[in-house]
């Protein structure tokens, strides 16, 4: 059995460029889905959020547009329900990384706002990514990667082929244009390679112990390949 550690976002809102507050928070598929694959396996969860506050689940992904009707709603709410852990998060600030043998991080709009200059979780992820072991993320979970970065300002996975939620979708969601910046546009900037998949289809690259998706459908190809990374 292995120990993995799930890094969610604190914030419950996106700061748009016109100072609106956009509610938001993690996207529940891409939390439920690895979690189910990985207990399913034997996995332990341990949930680590900044400061230790509760998550919140981005309202939007409960919808029955979002999980393929209401029976998939029914079925997402019931699974966060029985995830525990998010209602009990340890402190980032307290991690020892040497404790877990993977690191998760999904997305929603959350990370937009505080993991992408979280320091806190940056060196958390240039820690995993030197370790070895694996690093998994996806759709907007990659915006933490951009505060991985080492002492000379350099991103630590510049040059790592990664998936992460595109500029067109950004787009198609409809908040690209009210944006600051955009997901896709910035870790290209930082130097890291994004692979573009099409919209809203599961991607998941994999380069050697770092694991990403693009969007919530990837959510559960993505665990797939971390369990086989653990096997």
């Amino acid at each position: 059995m292995s120990k993995i550690l799930f890094v969610l976002t604190g914030a419950d809102h996106w700061t748009l460029a016109d100072g609106t507050k956009h509610p938001t928070g993690f996207w529940a598929e891409e939390a439920v889905a690895p979690y189910e694959a990985f207990t399913a396996a034997g996995h332990e969860i341990v949930v680590a959020t900044p400061r230790g506050v509760v998550p919140t689940v981005d309202k939007g992904s409960l919808a029955p547009e979002f999980n393929g009707g209401q029976e998939g709603a029914d079925r997402i709410a019931a699974a966060l329900d029985s995830f525990t852990q998010l209602k009990s998060p340890i402190r980032l600030e307290d991690v020892r990384l040497d404790e877990y043998d993977a690191v998760f991080y999904p997305g929603g709009h959350g990370p937009m706002e505080d993991l992408a200059v979280d320091a806190t979780s940056g060196k958390l992820l240039v820690d995993a990514l030197d370790s070895g072991k694996p690093v998994a993320v996806v759709c907007h979970g990659p915006a933490a990667l951009l505060a991985a970065t080492h002492a000379d300002g350099t991103n630590a996975f510049a040059g790592y082929k990664v998936a992460a939620f595109t500029d067109a979708e950004e787009t198609q969601g409809g908040l690209a244009d009210r944006a600051k910046w955009l997901l896709e546009s910035r870790l290209v900037e930082a130097g890291v390679d994004v692979q573009v998949g099409e919209p809203w289809v599961p991607k998941v690259v994999v380069d050697r112990n770092v694991v990403t998706g693009q969007n919530p459908a990837s959510s559960a190809p993505l665990a797939a390949e971390v369990l086989k990374k653990l096997a």
